[in-house]
């Protein structure tokens, strides 16, 4: 059975798939039950039987046709030996790197780990066998990996430096893209239909360091994933450019975020589109959020385009709003 995102792509659909990023997630009150008795995020989302529960709560919502596995990029650097821990009202806080453990950590070690992972995404592939929803496993990219790991926390507000080209980082993007392919690889073969690609924080990058710190790593994910015949996503946010990303990277579908102006991506971009809209629309009233999916849908009427936020969902957004957004999204369809 196709799905909605795979007729999208290969033009078989007029109709626009939607699912959000962060749709699981601190806007539900299911989650925030769940949350408030498990106060280890780490341990939440190594909780296979929690984790899954989680990722379903939005489909049994609002009938998104995508579920995107409750995780989180920095489960990765956390699998390679450095000690990472999340704490209110300041985000990830991740000790200082070994570079003794990074460089002898073993596959089997590192699959062990995060095998309650892979088991929740074999979960929902069952709990979504008999649906045409995808199954979206993720990673983050390279680059956004090493700036949390050598940063050591979030670099919003701009507390945060660019690293040498030199051989220390050198090492830690490499051990990061060996053990992003064996993660990737362990997510298909659990039953991820997709896998996205999250360099959340690329546009932090000047243009001349793009190369090395963005193209080269994120294509090689890429390269691997299409060797392993799935479908890949990328959301390089706030990066100035799109169609050169696009070109160097040659993703099967590029995501959006709401800086962009969505008109310049529809008629410089070739491939599937995903995403761009301002997850602060869905704190407006209900007329603002119709306008706003409309210009969106008639921007890529006729295109290839898959709805989603330009970020992630707000924590502070209200339920019923996302539910006027896909209901918008839903009555577009067909027109």
């Amino acid at each position: 059975m196709n799905t909605l995102i795979q007729d999208c792509i290969n033009n078989k659909s007029s109709e626009t798939p939607i699912w959000l990023m962060r749709q699981a997630g601190r806007y539900l009150p299911e989650f925030r039950s769940i949350r408030k008795k498990n106060q280890d995020f780490i341990k939440l989302c190594l909780n296979t039987k929690l984790s899954s529960e989680i990722t379903i709560q939005p489909i049994e919502r609002f009938g998104f046709d995508a579920a995107i596995i409750f995780s989180d990029i920095l489960l990765v650097p956390y699998a390679l030996g450095q000690q990472v821990n999340f704490k209110k009202n300041f985000g990830p806080d991740l000790r200082k790197i070994d570079l003794k453990i990074l460089n002898n950590v073993k596959k089997e070690d590192f699959l062990h780990k995060l095998d309650p992972v892979y088991k929740t995404v074999k979960e929902i592939k069952k709990k979504l066998s008999n649906s045409n929803k995808d199954t979206i496993g993720f990673v983050g990219a390279p680059w956004t990996l090493l700036l949390y790991m050598l940063n050591r926390k979030s670099p919003k507000g701009g507390n945060f430096r660019v690293f040498p080209k030199d051989k220390y980082v050198n090492n830690i993007l490499m051990k990061l893209d060996e053990f992003l392919k064996i993660h990737i690889e362990a997510q298909i073969e659990s039953g991820a239909s997709i896998i996205q690609i999250f360099d959340s924080w690329a546009g932090l990058l000047p243009e001349k360091d793009l190369e090395y710190f963005v193209y080269k790593p994120i294509k090689s994910l890429i390269d691997f994933i299409r060797k392993k015949k799935t479908i890949s996503i990328c959301f390089p946010r706030n990066i100035n450019n799109y169609k050169k990303f696009v070109d160097n990277v040659k993703p099967d579908i590029i995501s959006i975020d709401y800086n962009v102006d969505p008109s310049i991506i529809r008629d410089t971009i070739d491939i599937p589109v995903q995403g761009g809209l301002d997850p602060k629309i869905l704190l407006q009233n209900k007329e603002i959020v119709r306008n706003e999916v409309t210009k969106y849908l008639k921007t890529f009427d006729k295109k290839r385009y898959i709805f989603n936020l330009g970020h992630g969902v707000l924590p502070e957004t209200n339920p019923d709003m996302v539910r006027h957004l896909v209901d918008e999204v839903r009555s577009f369809n067909g027109q």
